[in-house]
């Protein structure tokens, strides 16, 4: 039989919903950009008028405006985006059980082996209740597989359907640009480029013994996409995507110039990841971090941990001493991310090193549990290490003090 796979698009999700929210938006360039005071300042997204004036996602606030005179910059409201995505799904879950998000406004959608077997009409009638019931307007691709049926979606935009089929795919995909195949990064175009791989066509045509000697497993992957040959299924509504790693990001609200203000950073996001391991019952076995220079370049930097753990402190330490090893500061730090990777279940049993003292790990992990009930029954900020005390430089968490009784004079 063959495959029905939808991919919906919400078009200009944040800045839409904005509009459904406040119609006197309609009509008028309208960004949704984060805050500038805590260097967050860039679109998030914009409407069809913005973006006919040039703004792009990912160009700083002042860039947009520069760019589009009169733009109006509105803060996101994430729990009505979250709320307008739900009841976005719950109409594509009136045909199918099959609906996988892929990120807040696209879902791909199922629908083979379905009673409504004409993938045109479903998609045109979704398009139109969407619009009907939410105020918002969604471009569709319709096709035999997940990854031509994201390209699609892609092709028209607003409030469009595009058919993408097994008899058409070579005229529409393949003389589309490499980069416009998903998973197909800036790096890999580059690369790809290099070879004289320039189309997606040209992907399809290139030996995928070729593509995995040059780019390893995830050439034959984007080789497959390209030819059509993707059989990757449709998750169900239910399905929990396996958590593969538990990090914590943030963009100081100031450039970090020394280590010590980096740790500190470090050890305040660790806390996070190590409630959220506890939670999910996971011990980490490496730490990832990922730093931004004030410039806006990036790297990153992995380790594998000498004994897997939850403890907030031992991740810290190791993305201190990754951070320590590697970061040449030409640079101040602005963005600070830690990761913890390599995840295995906390009851799997661990092979202590000869060195280590398990008595003072136990004691550790008990003071740890003591330190998450307080935080539990009385808040986050109840108890903390007193080296996070005062300006963290991160947004959000203003300025632990502490007030000393006054000196008393006779």
């Amino acid at each position: 039989m063959a495959r029905i796979v939808l991919h919906s698009d919400l078009n200009s999700f944040y800045a839409s919903v904005e509009t459904v929210l406040d119609p006197t938006l309609r009509g008028k360039a309208v960004a949704v950009c984060g805050s500038t005071e805590d260097r967050h300042g860039i679109v998030l997204a914009k409407s069809d008028l913005a973006r006919k004036a040039g703004v792009k996602t990912g160009m700083a606030n002042w860039e947009a405006q520069r760019c589009c005179p009169g733009l109006l910059i509105l803060h996101p409201q994430y729990e009505q985006y979250v709320k307008y995505s739900r009841l976005a799904r719950e109409i594509y879950q009136r045909y199918t059980d099959r609906v996988e998000p892929y990120g807040m406004d696209e879902c791909w959608l199922d629908l083979t082996g379905c009673r409504c077997v004409d993938g045109l009409a479903v998609a045109d009638e979704i398009r139109k209740t969407v619009h009907e019931e939410l105020g918002l307007t969604v471009s569709i691709g319709v096709s035999f597989n997940k990854i031509f049926a994201k390209l699609g979606s892609d092709m028209k935009k607003p409030d469009a359907v595009t058919v993408i089929s097994e008899e058409n795919y070579k005229e529409k995909v393949w003389p589309l640009p490499a980069s416009e195949l998903i998973y197909v990064g800036p790096a890999t175009t580059r690369k790809l480029a290099t070879y004289g791989i320039h189309t997606i066509g040209q992907l399809a045509a290139a030996p995928p013994e070729f593509l995995k000697q040059r780019l390893g497993v995830n050439g034959v992957a984007i080789w497959r996409y390209a030819a059509g040959l993707d059989t990757s299924r449709v998750m169900h509504q239910d399905y929990d995507v396996p958590i593969k790693s538990i990090g914590h990001g943030i963009t100081c609200v100031q450039d970090l110039l020394n280590s010590e203000e980096v740790w500190r950073v470090m050890l305040m996001l660790s806390q996070d990841i190590g409630h959220k391991l506890r939670a999910n019952d996971f011990n980490a076995g490496g730490v990832q971090i990922t730093v931004k220079d004030n410039a806006l370049g990036w790297r990153q930097y992995q380790a594998p941990l000498e004994v897997p753990t939850q403890l907030p402190l031992e991740i810290a330490r190791r993305a201190r001493a990754l951070f320590d090893k590697q970061y040449d500061w030409r640079l101040p730090v602005r963005a600070v991310t830690v990761r913890a990777i390599k995840l295995s279940p906390k009851s799997q049993p661990v092979q202590m090193l000869l060195y280590d003292d398990p008595v003072r790990r136990e004691k550790r992990e008990r003071l740890e549990d003591a330190v998450e009930d307080i935080r539990s029954r009385f808040g986050k900020s109840a108890i903390y290490s007193a080296c996070l005390m005062g300006n963290l430089k991160m947004p959000g968490l203003g300025v632990h003090e502490v007030n000393l009784p006054g000196m008393m004079f006779q």
